[in-house]
């Protein structure tokens, strides 16, 4: 029944969204939002938000061709990435991945099934704005799965006037790949529309050795689109995406079992990934008298396959998952600023293949939460409460969790269950700005996760990792209390950001081999456990722009992350020290129509010997980056009109292994040099 009713919620506040389309006014109103940061709650600049927060822009993205969104974000400061290969990449914030990491796309959760090593983000960085990087808890700000962070991912904009068109590729050198993509905007009177379309393809990539990869293949293939309305007190972004991809398997023995091809085929004839996703989300901004509405509604679809090679389907699970999103904010006096929040998501999981890693399930998640902010001259401080429930309900799926399975010995199968979780969580932050140039800020927050269905209930092998997982159904939430301190001083010659975090987790859960290195077959037997954990770090980022040289800028980026279990031991997937340095000269001709950069870069990663149970370590190693890029404007309309840039990542074509790449464990390095050329023209 409970169900029923939320369907019912969910299809009348979208009828309300779509019925806005019908009723329109003659007169034109811009819906402006203004300069600044747009978090869970707010609209303000980074200074005044006591959270650690890092946007990046378009342009940033651009520079640097990435092969995929996590590949982009790995670039600032506390932020790596977990890779296997070039195309299947998650995000890791500080230390934290997976369900401790919640994405955000067009205001709403998005759930790619990242809940395992091998299930990458999978999203393209095509028709981007921006990104905005939360470091450290906002679970009340989110809901769950916010403990670690939060990437909030900002669509692109309509055209304000007229129509827009502009179209963009990327070729790559290591991987001969490239991607692709063009776009138009049009406003008619109040409404707006957008389209995009993009595709990427790559064949297997070549470490620093020139040794090819086998099967590290990818190629995708994307369509984004958007209308809406702007009107007096009412503004609506509806937005659809589709993503098909695929990405090849990579083993140890494929040197064995793959049918060997020629360096340019990137056919998918091996085992490989399949994803498809089908997004819909509506974003509704209501001015009421007194007081701003934001109520959100999205449908997702994500159907991920696994093809053991010549369309032998093996694993095809469907996850879809309805969400909501109401969001009352005012403004109760001159300095304080009222939000309360309330957040509710169905999702179901249903397998259709024989292979079977999760059990079929309905989860049901529900939040209300409300924050305070108080700013007064020289500070801001910043409060919250929220509480959140969330239930975990498994069905009978096959052979996973009926009693008739075939298990170890010792390990008995996972039958169904109903697990049900309510938390709370909070937030304190200050910000103290004595002088123009100086901020410090101090953030107190808490964060949970519930455990997924792989950690509840896994019972089998798991071959995309190689291991026998056995999960745990009395697994409890996972509970964090992190305190990040932040320094930022911008001078007229320079800029320094330095932050110090401790986050002390709760029943923390690890994945480990049994204590007697037990094996199923030749497949390692894991258990999920639980221990405390404290991960503490800090990072810095600082500019400096000589006033004797111009154009010249000189930026240090350093991050410190370690991570321990209370038995002394360590955590698995913690990147190692990393230190970068960047030497960018800007210039621009007299007429104001063409600008151009140049910006060598020197990567230093120390050694990694603070390894988990079941990691090796890793030895340091350094890479030389370059990038240069020139921008031509049109002296009639001074907008941008083309866009060149080249970018060459490992330029001495160093051979090496990154503590984060699940590749090293069999043996394989990172990927070698690759020359990216960008170009972007807009009509």
């Amino acid at each position: 029944m409970k169900y029923l009713l939320f369907s019912i919620y969910f299809l009348l506040l979208l009828s309300i969204s779509l019925y806005g389309q019908k009723n329109k006014v003659a007169k034109d109103t811009n819906y402006t939002v203004g300069k600044g940061v747009i978090t869970g709650f707010q609209l303000s600049s980074t200074k005044l938000i006591s959270m650690n927060i890092e946007p990046y822009g378009l342009d940033k993205l651009n520079e640097r061709a990435p092969f995929n969104l996590s590949d982009a974000l790995a670039r600032l400061p506390g932020i790596s990435q977990m890779t296997t290969g070039n195309s299947i990449s998650k995000p890791v914030i500080r230390g934290l991945y997976g369900n401790r990491i919640l994405v955000l796309l067009s205001g709403l959760r998005f759930d790619n099934q990242q809940w395992q090593d091998e299930h990458g983000l999978g999203l393209s960085q095509i028709g981007i704005d921006r990104v905005e990087v939360i470091k450290g808890p906002a679970s009340l700000l989110y809901g769950s799965e916010a403990m670690g962070g939060v990437i909030n991912i900002i669509e692109e904009k309509p055209t304000t006037t007229g129509r827009k068109m502009d179209a963009g590729t990327q070729m790559y050198s290591n991987t001969l790949g490239t991607l692709t993509d063009a776009g138009i905007s049009v406003k008619t009177n109040i409404n707006w529309w957008r389209l995009r379309v993009g595709f990427e393809n790559h064949a297997d990539y070549m470490d620093g050795k020139n040794n090819r990869v086998l099967n590290s293949r990818n190629r995708g293939y994307y369509l984004k689109s958007g209308f809406g309305f702007e009107k007096l007190k009412w503004k609506q972004e509806n937005s659809y995406n589709f993503s098909y991809n695929e990405y090849g398997f990579i083993m140890a023995d494929l040197a064995t079992s793959f049918s060997g091809d020629g360096r340019w085929v990137r056919s998918m004839n091996g085992p490989h990934h399949i994803v498809m996703l089908n997004l819909l989300n509506s974003q509704n901004t209501i001015q009421l008298k007194s007081s701003t509405l934001q109520l959100n509604a999205g449908f997702q679809s994500n159907l991920r396959k696994e093809d053991e090679g010549g369309g032998q389907i093996s694993l095809s699970m469907h996850l879809i998952s309805m969400l909501q999103n109401a969001k009352w904010s005012k403004r109760l006096n001159r300095n304080l600023f009222l939000v309360v929040n309330e957040q509710l998501s169905f999702t179901k999981n249903t397998n259709y293949g024989g292979r079977i890693l999760i059990p079929d399930a309905n989860l049901l998640e529900s939040s209300v939460s409300a924050y305070l902010k108080y700013a007064k001259r020289k500070w801001v401080v910043e409060m919250g409460n929220g509480i959140n429930a969330k239930s975990i309900k498994t069905l009978l799926t096959r052979s996973l969790n009926s009693t008739n399975q075939p298990i170890l010995s010792y390990a008995s199968p996972v039958l169904p269950f109903v697990k049900n979780n309510v938390n709370a969580n909070g937030m304190l932050g200050f910000v103290f700005h004595p002088w123009r140039w100086l901020y410090i800020k101090q953030n107190n927050a808490t964060g949970f996760r519930a455990p997924n269905l792989a950690e509840l209930s896994s019972n089998g092998v798991h071959e995309g990792v190689y291991r026998y997982e056995i999960g745990n159904r009395y697994l409890k939430i996972e509970q964090n209390f992190n305190a990040d301190l932040s320094i930022e001083i911008e001078r007229r010659s320079f800029f320094i950001s330095a932050s110090f975090y401790q986050n002390f987790i709760k029943n923390y859960i690890y994945l480990t081999p049994t204590s007697g290195r037990d094996s199923f077959y030749t497949f390692p037997v894991y258990l999920y456990k639980q221990k405390n954990a404290l991960i503490s770090g800090g990072e810095f980022y600082g500019i400096y722009k000589p006033r004797f040289l111009k154009g010249i800028q000189l930026k240090e980026t350093v991050t410190i992350t370690k991570g321990q279990l209370s038995d002394g031991s360590y955590l698995p997937f913690i990147p190692a020290y990393k230190y970068a340095t960047a030497l960018r000269w800007e210039g621009i001709n007299q007429l104001n129509t063409m600008n151009y950069f140049v910006e060598p870069e020197f990567v230093y990663v120390a050694k990694q010997n603070q390894a988990a149970v079941f990691e090796t370590t890793t030895p340091t190693y350094s890479l030389i980056n370059f990038m240069m890029g020139i921008t031509i404007k049109s002296a009639e309309l001074k907008q941008n009109d083309l866009k060149i840039s080249l970018s060459i990542n490992n330029l001495t074509n160093r051979l090496y292994y990154d503590h984060l790449s699940r590749l090293k464990n069999y043996g394989i390095y990172n990927q070698g040099r690759n020359i990216a050329l960008s170009i972007r023209k807009q009509f």
